[in-house]
């Protein structure tokens, strides 16, 4: 199964870019994961963050921040605010609890005629 992300929030930072040295074209990302499987859908508190350039479509990783970039990301980590971490349950699980209900109250009630 692939991970699947979301986006939450999007920055333009203003500092320059460590391959181009262009300041207009970075962008902080923060996404956060998302499962999806037959039977549930949930956001995850995983979150996953990208640094990267549109000027020159490069990412930046953490290893060529400069003292400036990471300021700035310290600043929007701590202003950034997830989405709670939920899980869906779909239709197909609901017929699967509604069915294993319905056998164990047919086994019970089997179990207990039976010994009258």
């Amino acid at each position: 199964m692939e991970d699947k992300y979301i986006t939450i929030k999007e920055v333009a930072l203003n500092n320059n870019c460590p391959e181009c040295y262009s300041t207009d074209g970075l962008l902080l990302t923060f996404k956060q994961k998302f499962v999806e499987t037959k039977f549930y859908k949930s956001i995850t508190s995983e979150i996953k963050h990208d640094i990267e350039c549109k000027t020159c479509n490069s990412i930046i990783y953490p290893v060529q921040w400069t003292d400036e970039i990471e300021r700035v990301f310290e600043y929007q980590k701590k202003a950034f605010t997830s989405k709670k971490s939920s899980i869906y349950l779909k239709k197909l699980s609901w017929i699967l609890i509604g069915i294993i209900i319905a056998v164990v109250i047919a086994t019970i009630i089997l179990i207990i005629y039976l010994r009258l």
